[in-house]
């Protein structure tokens, strides 16, 4: 194998979060705006409270996720919880197109904290146990070139595309996109089944 080669698994990772959190980058540079232009009510308190019900939220349930995550023997359940994390966080975008008042904001807020905190500790549980040795430097530089690139591009995007179309085009392009990346892992499901163990039975019906 090259020096530069990169197992499935890991590539497979880098792929997804690249797409499904470039798809959100089409929407973070301009959802303050969004709030306060197209909300009835909406103000920047409205834009703080909604930004303090996220990461507060998340924040506090991503811990209990994650030591969950950890009692689970197997890496079934972790790829689980991240395609259903990051199917949940698409379709908040959806739900952006049909609010119109401050709570709709928050509750769509709440729900994509809870994706979120499935997402979060699932993805590098799966992403550490099968970093290549000696490249653990280059791969997670990696992840995040991808990130900063995508989250750049799409930023400057999301703002070209709400000044033409709107912010429903935007809404509906990011919830397809970012659901995209959210199927993307499952094509690593035999893969991480290969190194799991009978508790896998479990997830096998779920999936």
């Amino acid at each position: 194998m090259g020096r530069f080669s990169i197992n499935k698994i890991i590539r497979i990772l880098i792929g997804a979060d690249f797409i499904f959190l470039s798809a959100l980058g089409l929407i973070t540079p301009i959802f303050a705006v969004f709030i306060t232009g197209q909300i009835k009510g909406g103000t920047v308190e409205v834009v703080g409270f909604a930004a303090g019900i996220y990461w507060i939220l998340k924040s506090f349930l991503q811990l209990p996720i994650g030591k969950f995550l950890d009692k689970r023997k197997g890496e079934r359940d972790d790829l689980c919880f991240l395609v259903i994390g990051y199917l949940i966080v698409a379709c908040v975008q959806f739900g952006y197109i049909l609010s119109s008042l401050p709570w709709h904001v928050y509750l769509l807020e709440g729900i994509y904290a809870f994706g979120m905190a499935m997402a979060i500790p699932a993805w590098p549980a799966i992403f550490t146990r099968h970093i290549d040795k000696g490249k653990e430097a280059f791969e997670w530089s990696l992840e995040s070139t991808a990130l900063s690139f995508g989250s750049g591009v799409t930023g400057a995007l999301g703002g070209i595309l709400v000044a033409k179309f709107g912010f429903n085009l935007v809404f509906l392009v990011a919830g397809f996109i970012a659901m995209f990346g959210g199927f993307l892992p499952l094509f690593i499901v035999k893969d991480v089944e290969k190194k799991g163990d009978h508790h896998l039975r479990f997830w096998r019906k779920r999936l």
